[in-house]
Order: structure tokens, then C-alpha cells, then sequence
């Protein structure tokens, strides 16, 4: 199955600050920015295009329980997860499951954009959070 990149999300602490930035030196539009309280989420979102590739920003509403403030905790700031679109969301789950790679069952969901989505298991990426998506309301 083919993949191609979908758009990298960026784990921040100050959403205007980075917003300014992305704007004012590389030239990015913002194209949606949102806040999400569902569970496993609980983030601050901003969609940033450059020249038609997309960087998510992301930064925690929750200290507590948001994935992006563990992170952001461990890890500092930086690159969060490196997302590829999949022709087929359903389908590569199955080639997944075949190859003996897990998910995080618990992150599938749709997003607002009609985007599906679900994280595959560090365990299994070497501890590279990697999302697969598809868009099927656009198909």
C-alpha cells in the first residue's frame, strides 16, 4: 500500500508565539486553529500550510492528562509524531495486523476534518510516534 507524508505535528508550549513564527519567517498560512478537549487529545491545534505541506502545531490544554504535555515532559519540544496518509485506513490497519505491528487502539478517531487517524505502538516503531490516516468523506 502506498503511504505519502500527511504532515508532521510539533509539540510546543506557547500556540501565538509558534503561529507567529511559522507565519513571519517561513511564509506559512494558517489554515485551521482549534482546541480539542476529547479524551487522549485535550490539545491546542493549529494547521500551518507551506507551499501545500502541513505542520500541525500542538500544545497541551491539559497538564495533567494530555498526551502532548507527556511528552513535551519527557521529551521536550520538538517533532511529536510524523503522520503518513494511506489510501485506505481499514486496509492498512489489516496489512499492520499482518506484519505483526501493533496500534494504540485507543487513539482512532475521526478528527474535525473528517480525517481518520490512528497512532501505530512505539513499541513497535522504535519509539517513533507514527500516525496513519485517511480521508474518506473526500474519496
Amino acid at each position: 500500500m502506498k503511504k505519502t507524508l500527511d504532515h508532521i505535528g510539533v509539540a510546543i508550549r506557547d500556540m501565538q508565539a509558534n503561529i507567529d513564527f511559522y507565519e513571519s519567517v517561513l511564509g506559512a498560512t494558517l489554515i485551521d486553529h482549534y482546541r480539542s478537549n476529547a479524551k487522549g487529545v485535550e490539545s491546542e491545534i493549529a494547521i500551518m500550510d507551506i507551499d501545500g505541506d502541513r505542520t500541525e502545531l500542538l500544545a497541551p490544554t491539559n497538564n495533567t492528562t494530555s498526551p502532548i504535555a507527556r511528552f513535551i515532559k519527557q521529551n521536550g519540544k520538538g517533532v511529536h509524531h510524523v503522520a503518513y496518509h494511506v489510501g485506505d485506513l481499514d486496509e492498512a490497519l489489516q496489512e499492520l495486523k499482518e506484519k505483526g505491528v501493533r496500534t494504540l487502539p485507543d487513539s482512532l478517531r475521526t478528527n474535525k476534518h473528517g480525517r481518520r487517524l490512528i497512532y501505530l505502538n512505539p513499541a513497535d516503531t522504535d519509539g517513533t510516534i507514527i500516525e496513519y490516516c485517511d480521508y474518506p468523506e473526500s474519496y
